[in-house]
Formats: C-alpha cells, structure tokens, sequence
C-alpha cells in the first residue's frame, strides 16, 4: 500500500469539504437500476481520446455507454478507472484530469443542489 494512503479520511470527511472527495464507481448497474434513475432520458454527451482537466460545479451522476476513462484527482494519489456498461457519481467540487483511453459516449445528470 502507498505510504501517501491516510485511512482516517476515508469515511470521516465533513460534508462540504475538508476531505479528499472521491469518485463513486458503480460497475454494470441492473437495466433496473437504470431505468429507475431515467438514464435514457438523461442528455448525451461525449469525448474522443486524450486528456481534459475537469472540475465538477455541481454532483454529476453518468453512465457510459462506451469508452474508458482513467481519472486522476487533483491533490491526490487516487486514479479511478471506469468504461463502458459504469455508472459513476463525481460529487460537487471535485477536480481531476480524466486520460480518456477509449473515445467515451455518456448519458449525464447533474443535482440541481
């Protein structure tokens, strides 16, 4: 394990900040699950090969229809990979690099607080 690694702020960060946030995976969710969520109504949007600096103003939730992803979050060690057939949760304040290894094609949403 990283010696970087503190397992004190894994579950203990205040709401609102303080804490390294994180990017929440969920790997091939039921067609329940998402047809729960409305992912099919969701907009669509989409990304060819290459690295973008993203920064999360609001909690995004998306599912990717095709494409892989390897997210490095800025001010830590963390690198989340996700692709195809995920549906990923990046909360509010979040900034990391995403290296996009796969071109990617998503359906995205983003909370309204």
């Amino acid at each position: 394990m990283a010696s970087s690694s503190n397992p004190d702020t894994m579950d203990t960060d205040p709401p609102g900040g303080g804490g390294t946030l994180s990017i929440a995976v969920e790997r091939n969710p039921p067609e329940s699950r998402l047809l729960q969520l409305g992912v099919k109504s969701w907009p669509k949007w989409g990304c060819p090969t290459g690295k973008f600096p993203v920064k999360f103003d609001a909690r995004e939730t998306c599912y990717l229809v095709k494409g892989k992803v390897r997210a490095h979050i800025k001010g830590s060690s963390e690198c989340v990979e996700f692709g195809a057939g995920d549906l990923v949760v990046f909360p509010k304040g979040l900034s990391c690099t995403w290296d996009v290894l796969a071109a990617v094609d998503k359906y995205y949403k983003f909370d309204s607080s």
